[in-house]
């Protein structure tokens, strides 16, 4: 372990530290950091563990396993390995191509999930965008959601002004027939709702149509209504 300038902490093989503020964070072997942490710079290449809040002031990465016991803030945050937060996420730009797992809430301008998010609380941003598989424990609002399902996706409840949900196109169509995953939400309301593959409570908007492969217990729209014949839609309403 060695401490340059006050502000740069790095940790290489087995180490430990007492938090403060840093200029830049590094953990490439085996560390952990007991108490709060501000710093400019965060990046986990091995296992490290951080026991307190953290607040990166520019760019968090995580290359290798890391986890906050607290609350984090950073303005980006990039995850190609595993990240667990046991407390709120606050983050400008999230990028996930790992495994992600939040135990509070994540708010948020900009997230990209193309490997697993899994959220204990609501999920607010103003870009909601995945090729992947989530669960969302409360509310998945954003004003533009944009999801391609590749494994089974799960959110108590959806909301945003445009939400578009899209099976991912097989590359073994023989297994097709087969192998579908679904998006489960007790209610998705939006203004223009184009899903598919979905199993839905409640569906509420304005422009809505129905892909192929849903089961909607209630489709409630105020302008446009299409459906696919192969959905079930159990109840339709013009409002």
């Amino acid at each position: 372990m060695e401490t340059k300038k006050r502000g740069d902490l790095l940790i290489n093989g087995f180490g430990s530290s007492n938090g403060g503020s840093f200029n830049s964070v590094s953990i490439n072997g085996k560390g952990t950091v007991t108490g709060d942490v501000e710093c400019s710079d965060l990046d986990v290449n091995g296992s490290g563990s951080i026991t307190g809040n953290v607040v990166v002031n520019h760019h968090a990465q995580f290359n290798g396993h890391g986890k906050i016991k607290g609350n984090m803030e950073s303005q980006f945050l990039t995850v190609d390995g595993t990240a667990g937060v046991t407390g709120n996420l606050m983050v400008k730009k999230l990028k996930v191509s790992g495994k992600a797992n939040v135990g509070g809430k994540i708010k948020g301008d900009e997230i990209k999930i193309k490997g697993r998010l899994t959220v204990g609380e609501d999920c607010e941003a103003e870009t909601f965008k995945a090729e992947s598989q989530f669960t969302i424990g409360g509310l998945l609002n954003a004003d533009l959601i944009d999801i391609t399902i590749f494994a089974d996706c799960n959110a108590k409840e959806i909301g945003g002004q445009t939400i578009l949900i899209k099976q991912k196109n097989s590359l073994l169509g023989f297994l097709k027939p087969f192998v579908r995953n679904q998006l489960k939400s007790e209610c998705i309301e939006g203004d223009k709702i184009e899903i598919e593959n979905t199993i839905a409570g409640i569906v509420r908007g304005n422009h809505v149509v129905i892909g192929a492969n849903c089961e909607i217990e209630v489709v409630e729209y105020s302008g446009e209504f299409t459906m696919d014949k192969n959905s079930i839609v159990k109840d339709i309403r013009k409002i």
